[in-house]
């Protein structure tokens, strides 16, 4: 081996050294991963807050779907049966006169 390449055997192996420093540098930095463990997390918990934002939305535009049709339907009942109550009367009395005219009619037969 000559010298130029003895020496850059020597500058690699700084390099290595040098960048194997910086990584035990950085797992003994509790700081600094707690911090990154905290972004990680935030993120994280970020992206389920907007997942079950959208479920949620999207049952409640199913369940107003399904109040709105119900309300509907509820609406729909109440009306026919106040139409049957307000014809009530009328059939009633529609049904009294058919039996007053009935009674008439058979006494008149029998006298």
């Amino acid at each position: 081996m000559t010298a130029s390449e003895i020496q850059q055997e020597i500058d690699r192996t700084r390099e290595r050294l040098g960048e194997t420093v910086e990584e035990l540098a950085a797992k003994a930095d509790v700081k600094a991963r707690a911090k990154e463990k905290a972004v990680e997390m935030k993120a994280r918990a970020q992206g389920k807050a907007t997942e079950v934002s959208g479920l949620v939305k999207g049952k409640a535009t199913e369940v107003s779907g399904l109040v709105k049709d119900k309300a509907t339907d509820v609406s729909g009942r109440v009306k026919q049966n106040q139409a049957v109550q307000r014809r009530w009367p009328l059939a009633a009395a529609a049904a009294a006169g058919v039996l007053a005219a009935g009674i008439v009619v058979w006494r008149r037969r029998k006298t």
